[in-house]
């Protein structure tokens, strides 16, 4: 039996705790920063603040105590949002141990140093002289069908041979299937560009441009975040899998996409402080992972006009009609 910490109490977190219950055969413990919420599981068999209406079987042990969750487990699963993973690794690594494995489920990229999040920790954890196998899980997965036992399935990305085959192992199941690729650039960029993408499809919707319009958007933003990705070392067969292609269609057209929602309401004409405060603490990735893309793009000179307009609604208030003229009026090119 795999002891397995799931850290971070969000919807995704909680999906996977729950999908790894309902698979049986793990030692699941599924730790959140707040106490309220992991009483709040504890007690009622349910996360009603991230993910209402799923139940959460009582054999997931819920705690905040970092201690506790950390402390036998063989498996850890990464599960909060991209900015506050570096602060947590300092909190979790006095309590790792030689011998885990860590897997990042968290998709962003970190704001001020553009470091991929298997990236931060590593650099963390390293400072506390440990050297522990990590893994990227991605892929179209949204946690509500996840947890409801939908068909799904996701890609387990690492240089570790072993870490790969062993979470393939334990986390799948007759509902959720998984691949392994050692290419963790492209995965892990992928899943973090792609809720880029999803802002502006969710713009061009609130604007009501068409499916035309959103057609041409997704397929130049699968162009733009496969540039980007192989500029950084990723490979290009990577962006054409589940957790390039496959995640960027589902963020970009699912309705249950946050980061495709922000973009509908800011297509309407709404701003970004009122939209995100309606979020209610949970998180849009892509609003802090536009400004990091843009980092990225800089660093390698990579062409993202997407992105960049994306980043004008977002940051500098440019009217969304404007930034899709200005995308229309480009100079022709080669495809």
């Amino acid at each position: 039996m795999s002891r397995i910490a799931i850290m971070g109490s969000g919807a995704w977190g909680t999906a996977i705790a729950v999908s790894l219950a309902s698979r049986g055969g793990h030692d699941l413990t599924l730790w959140s920063h707040s106490p309220d919420v992991s009483e709040t599981i504890a007690e009622r068999g349910e996360n009603t603040v991230f993910l209402p209406g799923i139940p959460v079987p009582r054999s997931v042990r819920a705690t905040s105590n970092i201690e506790q969750a950390l402390g036998d487990a063989e498996i850890v699963v990464s599960v909060m949002p991209s900015h506050h993973v570096r602060a947590s690794y300092e909190q979790f690594a006095p309590f790792l141990r030689s011998g885990q494995m860590v897997v990042s489920a968290t998709k962003g990229l970190e704001d001020e140093t553009l470091l991929r999040v298997s990236e931060v920790i590593a650099e963390v954890i390293g400072r506390f002289d440990l050297n522990l196998p990590i893994g990227v899980l991605s892929g179209p997965s949204f946690a509500q069908e996840v947890a409801a036992g939908f068909p799904a399935a996701v890609t387990i990305a690492s240089k570790d041979a072993d870490l790969a085959a062993c979470i393939q192992r334990e986390f799948g199941s007759q509902s959720l299937r998984l691949y392994t690729n050692e290419d963790v650039v492209g995965v892990e960029l992928g899943g973090a560009l792609k809720n880029v993408i999803a802002i502006a499809a969710g713009i061009v919707s609130g604007l009501g441009l068409g499916h035309n319009s959103a057609a041409a958007l997704i397929t130049r933003g699968i162009v733009e975040t496969t540039r980007l990705a192989v500029a950084c070392g990723g490979h290009s067969e990577t962006l054409a899998g589940l957790s390039g292609i496959g995640d960027l269609v589902l963020t970009c057209t699912g309705s249950l996409s946050r980061n495709r929602t922000v973009g509908i309401e800011l297509g309407k004409g709404r701003k970004l402080a009122e939209v995100l405060a309606e979020l209610r603490g949970k998180v849009a990735e892509g609003v802090r992972t536009t400004s990091a893309a843009l980092g990225l793009a800089r660093r390698y000179n990579v062409e993202m006009p997407i992105t960049e307009q994306v980043s004008a609604i977002l940051y500098d208030d440019k009217p969304p009609f404007e930034a899709m003229r200005a995308l229309m009026s480009r100079p022709g090119r080669d495809e």
